[in-house]
């Protein structure tokens, strides 16, 4: 989300709007009016917060997993009894219409919660290893997951509280103690992530959310967590990835996308034109995952560009706290020029708008609008192709073929998502094994981030590593290999050496491995030798 994180980069660097009474105050995109503010802390105080949560960490990771998933339900329930009034605050702080607060953000965490206390259990069991060779059948193996200690987790300001609620939800169901940066745009849905955790009973000072801009956040990245999850531009995903790097310890990087969407001839078209309105300008096009690119077949071409044209124009833009806007306002004013600028250039180098563009909303002068805008005539070296809008813009390419699609979708240093809509269910999945991308969707756009089992993440510039899903588990653990070996008997490869031991390991390979018509011939060659790796295995001392 790297234009989207221009405003959270300049967070990053240290430019947040903390006042000097140590309390950073948050504003209503729409009227700029003061909600509310949170304490902030400075960036030599992140270590010792790091420190109070490791120091409860070790009893929250002594409970069985089984324990730790009563609360996560337990969790669940504190959202679904505040909903109401999560939602309001979401909408009121970040600016996503109230409609997209309840299914966009807290719905997918309430149902996260849930999966996280069912799989979670089974996940994090030991696994055995049972495809193990002959010779080590009489040993015992097994994957043991252990919490990493505590994990940090760096947050963005697009969707608040579902990105970061996820990735704290599964590496406390891990066993790990968080320190949770809420983006500075967004501080009190970040703070109340913490209070909901606190609400459910999990114990005092396992979930600690910190406040203070970028400063704070480099300090996080710094500090002994076991673990960064970041959010946020490539360019800061780059220098928390080097700052993890150089102190040994991992991260996962989520850095945004230019997702792109391939309309087929035999599409189902009406379908294709609402998947494109809605991955195109939910939560205002700021949306890592959001359709920033299409390439229809020029065979539907014109049907397509006049019912997303259409559909665009109907789309409601207003006052994000009613109950029929479509499109709020945009964060910032930051965020607004990023998108004012990338349309205007790709105006001025000869795309053509169909709608959209700035738009004053009577009641709300201070809030920066967007209507929802459609280009045609793009090209792949426009400014609006290449770098992320995460605004409100849907660029639409004409294409003729299959092939030229996929090698338009696949030209981006981004890959994140791409979805592909087609009534062909076998081409659609051939198109997907194509595309360089993390995730797929064939006939419906990004949709699966609200599906905690199924896993997020992307490839090229936008990331490392996956969030939620299995996968996302294993983000939070170290995995450990245990080995059990009853002791009965020693190890043929073991000391003392002699001609025997390698004549054993030649019959060896070519009668477990080899060719059918070797084994006859290297059993008559290689018995003795075997017998003697047997006589040697079953000696109680060390003797040549």
């Amino acid at each position: 989300m790297e234009a989207a994180t221009q405003t959270q980069t300049q967070a990053t660097d240290g430019a947040a709007p903390a006042s000097a009474t140590g309390t950073l105050d948050s504003f209503n995109p729409a009227t700029g009016e003061r909600i509310g503010a949170v304490p902030t802390i400075t960036p030599d105080q992140v270590q010792s917060v790091v420190d109070d949560v490791a120091e409860v960490q070790p009893f929250w990771a002594q409970l069985q997993p089984e324990d730790r998933a009563r609360y996560m339900r337990r969790t669940a329930q504190v959202i679904i009894d505040s909903i109401d009034e999560i939602a309001e605050l979401l909408s009121r702080e970040q600016g996503k219409p109230r409609n997209e607060s309840y299914v966009m953000e807290l719905l997918p965490t309430i149902d996260a919660l849930h999966w996280i206390a069912s799989a979670g259990p089974g996940i994090l069991a030991d696994e055995r290893i049972r495809d193990v060779p002959l010779f080590a059948k009489q040993k015992r193996h097994f994957f043991s997951y252990e919490p990493l200690g505590v994990v940090g987790v760096i947050a963005p300001w697009n969707y608040p509280w579902s990105i970061p609620f996820g990735e704290v939800a599964i590496a406390l169901m891990a066993g790990n103690g968080v320190v949770l940066k809420p983006a500075s745009l967004t501080p009190l849905i970040g703070q109340r992530i913490q209070e909901v955790f606190e609400r459910a009973g999990l114990p005092e000072g396992i979930v600690r959310a910190v406040h203070g801009g970028g400063a704070v956040g480099n300090a996080l990245v710094e500090s002994s967590a076991a673990k960064i999850f970041f959010t946020g531009s490539v360019e800061v995903g780059r220098r928390v990835g080097i700052a993890c790097a150089e102190r040994m310890k991992g991260s996962v990087l989520e850095l945004g996308g230019k997702d792109s969407q391939l309309v087929l001839p035999d599409a189902n078209l009406p379908n294709a034109i609402s998947g494109c309105l809605w991955g195109g300008f939910a939560n205002a096009g700021q949306t890592c995952s959001g359709i920033e690119r299409v390439y229809v077949m020029r065979d539907v071409a014109d049907r397509f560009i006049s019912g997303v044209v259409e559909g665009a124009k109907a789309l409601r833009v207003g006052d994000q706290m009613s109950w029929d806007t479509e499109v709020g306002p945009m964060v910032s004013e930051e965020q607004y020029e990023i998108v004012r600028e990338l349309v205007d250039d790709a105006v001025a180098s000869g795309a053509e708008l169909h709608c959209g563009g700035p738009v004053e909303v009577p009641g709300f002068e201070s809030g920066r609008f967007y209507a929802p805008a459609v280009l045609t005539g793009v090209t792949p070296d426009m400014r609006i192709m290449r770098e992320e809008i995460f605004g409100p813009v849907v660029p639409i390419t004409v294409v003729d073929s299959e092939e030229e699609a996929i090698g338009l979708a696949n030209d981006s240093e981004f890959g994140l998502g791409t979805s592909v809509w087609t009534m062909d269910r076998g081409r659609g999945e051939r198109i997907a094994q194509r595309i360089e991308a993390g995730m797929v969707w064939i006939n419906d756009h990004m949709y699966s981030h609200g599906l905690c089992a199924c896993a997020w993440g992307g490839v090229k510039d936008s990331g490392l590593g996956r969030a939620h899903s299995k996968f996302g588990f294993y983000e939070c653990v170290n995995v450990k290999q245990v080995a059990w070996e009853p002791s009965r008997t020693r190890d043929f490869w073991w000391h003392p050496y002699d001609r025997s031991l390698g004549e054993a390991m030649n019959a060896a390979a070519k009668l477990l491995y080899g060719r059918d018509a070797d084994k006859r011939a290297a059993l008559r060659h290689g018995a003795l030798p075997l017998l003697k790796l047997g006589r040697k295995s079953l000696r109680d001392t060390f003797k040549r």
